[in-house]
């Protein structure tokens, strides 16, 4: 007997479990589909001896509080999932090896906190940065004007009332900082964020990454207390609560489609299962190349390979036998890199880059166990960054190597000892990364979002660009592209989207 459904996810990362059970909550018959034994892709956790580490997500932005909710607050409140949220109000620490131009600066969150402690560095810039970070939510109004009209803005309204978004979106990170007067220093400092994007600052868009920024600056990093895994879980008991189903260890092969073109279901387990909708938390190339060609529309195809693929990272997983005090590690997230310029970083990336420190137990002391801390190093690389046709004994001391160069800098940095305190190590390349999430070049962000492909071009051709009948995508190769707490948004839009077009609405 042919099974039926109202909407089939394929993925249960952090887009596809929000879409599934926003469908769920609104009474579609879901289901979801995991090729691994546990849901959340970069949002779960592995063990290595007595430590628990988190392949990828370490954190959030645009959190939030119960008091002053932001967008991902909102996302799990309204389906009724419960987090036990934790918060870090120094944003960062930034530690500049530049010859010449060395520094140690922090930065808190809080309007206020953030530019003054930004113009106690830079005397006399608190206006300007004030200024850029005061765009933000004249953009929004824009956006949700744009979204009000369907995509369909009156010209007029948008000169008159909406600005400043027709200065920003049109224009690159640096553009806008440099018409805002903001210093260099200043900007550099702002700027080291572009990592979190894998964009450059010289050629990534201002309202992409105004949006991320603003989100540390007046929230602050957030992270649940029982680890990424809480979040996951919690938003599988949502969906299987209102009658959803979750499969595990059902790795979707091949997507089905009728005559007409239209996306009517998927295979997998060899098993044959149809809905009216599908949602893909995969990425369109893999979809596309789990289809049958000839029914894709040739824009679509076209658009795919058109694309580049984001950045990935090199993470290593270290568990201390000494507490974080005792390690001498005060700081949550330390970014440490080669030279203050973003460009400079993301193209010499072996000498001049940036990596992040994150230390968990100054957050949740309670994440490892007693006498214990955990360091999380990770490296923004791309997937082309890891040699080619290395041996399996090629590969491990491709490693070694990296590991050994990053701990020892981090060591040397920070005037701490990790080497005699390792009781566990792990380390992920994009290689790791492509086998365990699926996705080209083991990217985590989906594709690269620049020039013609920036967050505004995607959302002005939205329905060009995803046309293929019966399928949608969420995620982070999505349309907002920029990780793990806009594949929430994405998912919760997605959703609700579907779920209102199959009970009968718009």
């Amino acid at each position: 007997m042919k099974k039926q459904y109202d909407v089939i996810v394929v993925g249960a990362g952090n887009g596809g479990l929000a879409a599934a059970a926003n469908t769920a909550k609104a009474g579609c018959k879901t289901l979801l589909l995991e090729k691994h034994n546990i849901p959340g892709g970069c949002a779960t956790s592995f063990r290595r001896g007595r430590f628990e580490f988190e392949p990828s997500l370490h954190e959030l932005c645009s959190v939030g509080t119960a008091e002053h909710p932001d967008s991902v607050y909102k996302v799990f409140d309204s389906l009724g999932a419960k987090i036990n949220w934790c918060y870090e109000h120094d944003i960062f620490r930034v530690i500049n090896k530049e010859k010449g131009n060395e520094y140690d600066v922090k930065l808190k969150a809080g309007i206020h906190e953030f530019c003054k402690s930004l113009d106690d560095q830079v005397p006399g810039c608190y206006k300007n940065v004030k200024a850029f970070l005061d765009l933000k939510p004249k953009v929004d109004a824009a956006i949700a004007y744009i979204y009000e009209t369907k995509g369909n803005p009156n010209g007029l309204v948008m000169l008159l009332k909406h600005a400043d978004f027709m200065r920003v979106a049109g224009h690159t990170v640096e553009e806008v900082m440099t018409a805002l007067g903001i210093p260099q220093k200043a900007q550099d400092l702002i700027n080291t964020y572009w990592g979190y994007l894998g964009v450059p600052t010289d050629e990534l868009n201002a309202m992409h990454f105004l949006n991320m920024v603003y989100g540390y600056v007046t929230d602050g990093a957030a992270m649940p207390a029982h680890r990424s895994h809480e979040l996951s879980l919690a938003l599988v008991d949502i969906i299987k609560k209102h009658g959803g189903e979750v499969w595990f260890n059902s790795e979707v092969t091949k997507f089905l489609y009728n005559e007409e073109g239209r996306v009517i279901g998927v295979v997998a387990n060899g098993e044959e299962l149809y809905a009216k909708e599908v949602i893909s938390n995969v990425i369109a190339h893999n979809v596309f190349n789990m289809s049958e060609f000839d029914k894709l529309p040739e824009r679509n195809v076209k658009l795919a390979n058109a694309r580049t693929f984001g950045i990935s990272v090199a993470t290593v997983y270290l568990g201390l036998d000494c507490t974080a005090e005792e390690l001498g590690m005060k700081d949550y997230t330390v970014f440490i890199q080669g030279t203050s310029n973003p460009r400079k970083q993301n193209d010499n990336r072996a000498e001049d880059g940036l990596y992040i420190v994150n230390c968990l137990n100054n957050v949740v002391p309670e994440s490892s166990p007693e006498g214990t801390c955990t360091l999380f190093l990770t490296i923004p690389v791309y997937g082309h960054d890891v040699p080619k046709d290395l041996t399996p004994e090629g590969y491990k001391k491709y490693k070694n190597e990296l590991a050994k160069k990053y701990i020892e800098d981090t060591e040397k940095s920070l005037g701490i000892d990790i080497m005699s305190h390792i009781e566990e190590i792990s380390v992920a390349t994009p290689v790791t990364f492509a086998r365990y999430l699926g996705t080209p070049e083991g990217t985590i962000y989906g594709y690269r979002m620049s020039g013609w492909d920036s967050l505004m071009a995607r959302t002005a051709a939205e329905k060009l660009d995803h046309a293929v009948p019966g399928l949608s995508f969420c995620g982070g190769h999505y349309i907002r592209g920029d990780g793990y707490s806009c594949a929430y948004l994405m998912g919760e839009m997605v959703g609700q989207r579907i779920a209102k077009k199959i009970k009968g609405g718009n």
